[in-house]
């Protein structure tokens, strides 16, 4: 047994108990009232949902097991040289909750080595599909066949699994998928773009370096992809992917069925799509000014346009955050570094300037300031990663450090199949009192 999942098993040991304890002697206990608004609405802000893996703070932003963005950046070893973290060693966190030593990232850096190869059925599915398929219906199906390789699905069948052992065969699954995953997203971007041409992995890089690597874009772009999938890792348990990963993961699904259906969720235009609209606002933004950098006053009109024909100005906002989503923050601080004359980053900064002021006269916005979506395509286009329906693909990989980490816990706590009950529009407005 690796120490990671060795530790795993001590700590799920050590968790058991209070879950159990929850449920027996305080499960009458209310949590929250649930309004109308919010069964109509998409359940937004109804607590109904359990995950040590992250929270999101309206005013800290998204927290790690408990560590802020800054703290993540700042404790987690780094490769020699890098100015980011090992995504591995991020993942060691997510899973125990513990702030690795370098040993132990590298153990976890050499464990998917040992996994990372990806079936040659895999390439051949994704060769018959046509080359103008979504990467995202690529990345879901690839994840989809890949199925069969189920240690979870091969143990419940064969009647070895109980519930007290479910995690330890999650856990396989979870780590075998996470070490094939930048392999399968490089090959479908040199595939589809780059004129059919993979790039082999290199079995002495790490997961952010390999990535880089195989998607054929020099240093530093193994930093900004290391910083990418650790910052889009795991964003609470109520988003679409996240909610979905264990909404299927509940009925016993596998880490293969469930991470495929959340990354179905991630792909639609209201959940993953976001830093890629917001890019194409920004250029045709510049196009407007005959591409160039706007001016402050420019800007600003442009901004009024916006909102006074009705529309929104992608990447400000945020249903929970109260203040500059410390995602934004991290990826700003990099471009100030590497870009800091880049015409397009001159002008996300000149938003961060002139858009919250803005909002906040406009009076609609409850957070006026920006999140992660305001910066993450800019960088991406920098580097010369200019599909921009591939953008969701990458997301898809960070937000997979999560989602897995999360079901290996539901099995580990033994949560059950989810089963909301369902009301009529009748019954709503009775009880409403409406005649």
């Amino acid at each position: 047994m690796s120490k990671l999942k060795e530790k795993l098993a001590k700590k799920i040991e050590e968790h058991r108990p209070r879950t159990t304890r929850l449920v027996k002697e305080y499960g009458d206990v209310v949590v929250g009232d649930v309004k109308i608004s919010q069964v109509i609405g998409g359940m937004r802000g109804v607590k109904c949902l359990v995950t040590d893996i992250s929270y999101l703070d309206p005013y800290e932003g998204i927290r790690f097991r408990g560590y802020t963005i800054p703290e993540i950046m700042e404790k987690l070893p780094k490769p020699e040289g890098a100015e980011m973290p090992y995504v591995e060693g991020h993942l060691y966190l997510l899973l125990t909750g513990d702030i690795p030593t370098e040993e132990d990232v590298m153990e976890v850096v050499e464990e998917f080595k040992s996994r990372k190869k990806v079936p040659q059925y895999v390439y051949d599915v994704l060769r018959t599909m046509p080359r103008d398929t979504h990467p995202m219906t690529m990345f879901s199906a690839a994840i989809l066949a890949m199925q069969r390789e189920s240690v979870f699905a091969k143990a419940y069948k064969e009647g070895t699994a109980n519930k007290m052992n479910y995690w330890e065969f999650m856990y396989e699954d979870v780590m075998n998928l996470l070490a094939k995953l930048p392999e399968i997203g490089a090959y479908i971007y040199r595939m589809k773009y780059k004129g059919d041409t993979p790039i082999p992995s290199n079995p002495d890089l790490d997961f952010g370096a390999d990535f880089a690597h195989m998607m054929g874009i020099d240093k530093p772009y193994d930093d900004v992809m290391r910083m990418y999938f650790i910052l889009h890792s795991d964003h609470e348990s109520g988003n679409v992917s996240a909610h979905t990963t264990h909404l299927v993961a509940s009925a016993l699904s596998d880490a293969y069925y469930s991470l495929s259906a959340g990354l179905n969720g991630l792909a639609g235009p209201l959940h993953g799509l976001a830093n890629q609209e917001v890019l194409r606002w920004i250029q045709n933004l510049m196009k407007s000014m005959g591409d160039r950098v706007p001016t402050k006053e420019e800007l600003e009109k442009y901004c009024w346009d916006t909102l006074n024909s009705g529309h929104v100005i992608p990447g400000y906002g945020h249903a929970v955050l109260r203040k500059t989503d410390p995602r934004y923050t991290a990826q700003r601080e990099f471009a100030l570094k590497h870009l800091p004359d880049d015409p397009l980053f001159k002008t996300v900064s000149l938003l961060y300037e002139v858009v919250p002021p803005i909002l906040e006269k406009h009076g609609k916005a409850k957070n006026p300031w920006p999140n992660v979506d305001a910066h993450s395509g800019v960088i991406q286009w920098y580097y010369g990663v200019r599909e921009y329906d591939f953008y969701t693909v990458l997301f898809g990989i960070g937000r997979a450090l999560g989602v897995l980490s999360n079901i290996t816990w539901d099995r580990a706590l033994g949560y059950p199949i989810e089963r909301p009950k369902s009301l009529t529009t009748d019954m709503l407005e009775e009880i409403a009192g409406i005649k």
